[in-house]
C-alpha cells in the first residue's frame, strides 16, 4: 500500500515566550494524497498558517507525528530539511517575494541555484517551461516591478513550479489582488493541479477556497470540517463549485 504524501497523527503545536505557553494546534489528524488540491480555511488566529508552515517544513510541531511520504519527519537532520525545502516543496506567498530589479525569467530560475541535481545547462530551459505554463512567456524579460499584481503572482507560481516539487503550498495567494487577477491566479493553480501537481492552499476567502477539490476548516486550532471530493464547474469562465 502506497503511503500518503502527508499524514499527521495527533499533531500538537504550541509556542513559549517568557515562560508562557500558547497552544496553537490540537490533535490534528490528517491525510493528504498525491495530486490533491486542498484548501485550508479558518478565521484569523485559527492556526491555519501554522499548520501549513509545519507541513511545508518552515516550522516544527511540538508533539504528535508528521509523516512525509511515509517517513517520520522527526528523524530529519538540518541538511535533510534544507534538501527537502530545495527540491520537494515550494511556496507561493501573498507578498510575491520577487526581486524587483530582476526579470521574470531570472526570478523563476532562482530556486535552481540551490537545487543539488539540476545541471547548469538545464536551468534556463526549465525556467522557460515554467514561465510558459503560467502564460508569461511574453513577459519573461520584464523586470518584476513592471508587472501587474496578478502577473507577479503568476511569476511566483512559476518560480514555485520550476523545481517540480512534490507539493506547492500557497499562502493567501490572492490576498493582494483584485478579483479578476485573483481568478487568473487560481486558474493557474487549477491547471497545475489538473496536470498532477499537489496544491495546498491557505485562505480566508470562501470564493478562493472553492477552486480546490477539498476544503479543511480549522477553528481554535482544531479541524472542525473536512469537505472532500468537490467537482469544480465553470461559471462565467471562473472555476467555482456549484
Amino acid at each position: 500500500m502506497t503511503a500518503s504524501l502527508i499524514q499527521t497523527i495527533a499533531l500538537y503545536k504550541s509556542y513559549e515566550n517568557d515562560g508562557v505557553v500558547t497552544p496553537v494546534l490540537f490533535d490534528i489528524n490528517l491525510k493528504i494524497e498525491k495530486g490533491e488540491f486542498v484548501a485550508i480555511m479558518g478565521p484569523s488566529g485559527s492556526g491555519k498558517s501554522t499548520l501549513m508552515h509545519i507541513l511545508g517544513f518552515l516550522d516544527t510541531h511540538s508533539s504528535g507525528e508528521y509523516l512525509f511520504q511515509g517517513q517520520s519527519t522527526g528523524v530529519f537532520e538540518d541538511d535533510d530539511l534544507a534538501r527537502i525545502r530545495a527540491t520537494r516543496v515550494s511556496f507561493v506567498f501573498q507578498a510575491f517575494n520577487l526581486l524587483p530589479r530582476t526579470t521574470v525569467l531570472e526570478n523563476v530560475m532562482l530556486p535552481l541555484l540551490y537545487h543539488p541535481s539540476i545541471a547548469l545547462h538545464d536551468r534556463e530551459t526549465l525556467a522557460l517551461k515554467a514561465v510558459a505554463t503560467v502564460g508569461l512567456t511574453d513577459r519573461k524579460n520584464y523586470v518584476s516591478s513592471q508587472l501587474s499584481g496578478g502577473q507577479k503572482q503568476r511569476a511566483a507560481i512559476a518560480r514555485a513550479l520550476v523545481t517540480n516539487p512534490d507539493v506547492i503550498f500557497a499562502d493567501e495567494p490572492t490576498g493582494n489582488l483584485d478579483s479578476a487577477s485573483g481568478i487568473a491566479v487560481m486558474e493557474a493553480l487549477q491547471k497545475l493541479n489538473d496536470d498532477g501537481h499537489t496544491i495546498i492552499l491557505v485562505t480566508h476567502e470562501q470564493a478562493t477556497a472553492e477552486h480546490a477539490r477539498r476544503i479543511l476548516h480549522i477553528r481554535d486550532g482544531r479541524i472542525d470540517a473536512d469537505m472532500k471530493d468537490f467537482k469544480r464547474v465553470i461559471v462565467n469562465g471562473n472555476g467555482r463549485l456549484k
